[in-house]
């Protein structure tokens, strides 16, 4: 097998792992792994894209953000796309992000960062009108979410 075959077979099994990790998370509510297992995956599967372009699919999860939305809730799209943050775990990945920010910012000065750990939850959109809550969603696919307006009603720290 060639070394193109072998990383062809190696991304599509990790396309298909990490695809059904995905679906066990966003849309069954029951991961199977901990997140530090999905993460390296997700960072096999990066690495072996960057050294292959060519086999990029735009159905591979590096491509994707979310999951496909629930059918048990109303779907909406989102005004603004909702889309995803990215990890760094080591300097030289932060290194790689700040050039990222400088380049695309035209930044030339020092760049002030705040740090917070990566807590698991649900990412919401809230939009309001007048100062009143209209609609809340969750980040589905990116564009478009689940409407879950009554549930985040309860949530005492959300203004309605």
């Amino acid at each position: 097998m060639s070394k193109n075959d072998a990383a062809k077979k190696r991304i599509q099994q990790l396309c298909e792992q990490i695809n059904q990790h995905n679906q066990n998370y966003y849309q069954y509510d029951a991961p199977q792994i901990p997140d530090a297992d999905y993460d390296a995956l997700m960072r096999q599967l990066q690495s072996l894209e960057a050294e292959n372009p060519k086999l990029v699919n735009k159905d591979s999860p590096t491509q994707r953000v979310g999951s496909a939305p629930l059918d048990s809730f109303q779907q909406v799209r989102h005004e603004v796309p909702m889309l995803s943050l990215d990890n760094a775990f080591d300097d030289q990945e932060f290194e790689a992000f700040d050039k990222r920010v400088r380049d695309r910012a035209e930044l030339t000065s020092d760049v002030e960062y705040l740090v917070e750990p990566k807590l698991d939850g649900l990412a919401i959109s809230l939009l309001y009108t007048d100062g009143v809550l209209v609609r809340a969603a969750t980040r589905g696919d990116g564009n478009v979410g689940e409407n879950v307006t009554e549930n985040v009603k309860t949530i005492s720290a959300i203004p309605l």
